[in-house]
């Protein structure tokens, strides 16, 4: 059929219709860009009191007691920082081989229901992982673990004071770890779903070359899903940085940097969670209080820009 003999008013209606549709989707992105836009805004309008009272002292000082209207953000910040990373390093090994195992090993009427259980993982509520860590992991963090490693690595000259400190269960550690169980399901829900994009005829013409499964793995299929793998990564870290109750209940909630990684410290979602009820309108603290959300957000943002820019740097190559 050609353009010419399909009615005019046909025509006229899907022209139409591509009109509405264009306009929808450049609506949508606008609305996501005055969004993220407003939020930023907002928080640093917010938090500007402190930003102007403090100074850069606001990000690196580590003070901070409302009784004496004194606000620093360095601790919170290293807890943030520190946590996040830790649960990538404990999440991101398991996650790959999660989905390894679910797209090359396992059998075909085994990979619906472990799918399925690490989907499920990821409905479960935060307040239910922090309840859970609270209960069960910290007293075996406390009477088990822990104890192990200080006697341990703990008596080492380099890294012993890693793992040194009296072990309460709570702490750095801790947090980490519930925060890798937590995003470990979306991490490796992503990396299965990319590595089954990946055409068959490559796999299938590395196995005839010769090469092992991990050999296929690495140069055939991480390459091809390297993008979406990070951004999957991407994503648990986003979820690492921002997760607050969980963190509440088990990294101790002490206003101070430890160099042991079983010593207790805060985050700023954690900080966010635990004083902002007490904070009252107009007040100093609620200000630094939004700081620190701004703080949060600029951190997520710096890391995106990194990894953008790693991958680009990749894909150049």
């Amino acid at each position: 059929m050609t353009a010419a003999s399909v009615p005019r008013d046909a025509r006229r209606s899907g022209a139409l219709g591509d009109t509405i549709f264009k306009a929808a989707c450049q609506g949508a992105g606008i609305f996501v860009l005055l969004l993220l836009g407003a939020i930023i805004v907002g928080l640093f309008i917010g938090g500007w009191d402190a930003f102007r009272t403090f100074g850069p002292a606001f990000v690196t000082g580590t003070d901070w007691d409302p009784v004496q209207e004194v606000f620093g953000a360095g601790v919170s910040i290293y807890g943030t920082v520190v946590t996040a990373v830790l649960a990538l390093v404990m999440a991101v090994p398991v996650a790959f081989g999660i989905a390894f195992y679910l797209t090359e090993l396992a059998p075909t009427w085994l990979r619906g229901p472990v799918g399925t259980a690490v989907e499920l993982l990821a409905a479960v509520p935060s307040i239910i992982y922090g309840m859970w860590g609270f209960f069960m992991i910290v007293p075996f963090m406390a009477q088990t673990f822990q104890p192990a490693l200080i006697d341990t690595l703990g008596e080492l000259p380099v890294i012993g004071a890693l793992f040194s400190g009296a072990p309460f269960g709570t702490g750095i550690f801790t947090a980490s770890l519930i925060l890798a169980i937590m995003v470990l399901p979306f991490i490796a829900a992503v990396m299965r779903d990319v590595f089954n994009t990946v055409p068959p005829v490559f796999k299938e013409s590395a196995y005839g070359l010769g090469c092992t499964t991990w050999e296929v793995v690495r140069n055939v299929v991480l390459p091809y899903t390297r993008v979406s793998v990070v951004g999957g990564i991407m994503l648990g870290l986003g979820r690492a940085l921002g997760e607050t109750m969980a963190v509440t209940f088990v990294i101790g909630n002490a206003n101070r940097i430890s160099t042991s990684l079983f010593g207790p410290g805060n985050t700023i979602a954690s900080v966010v969670a635990l004083e902002f009820g007490e904070a009252t309108m107009g007040s100093l603290k609620l200000s630094a209080l939004l700081g620190l959300g701004f703080i949060l957000f600029v951190i997520s943002f710096i890391v995106l820009a990194l990894s953008r820019l790693l991958l680009r740097q990749r894909m150049a190559k």
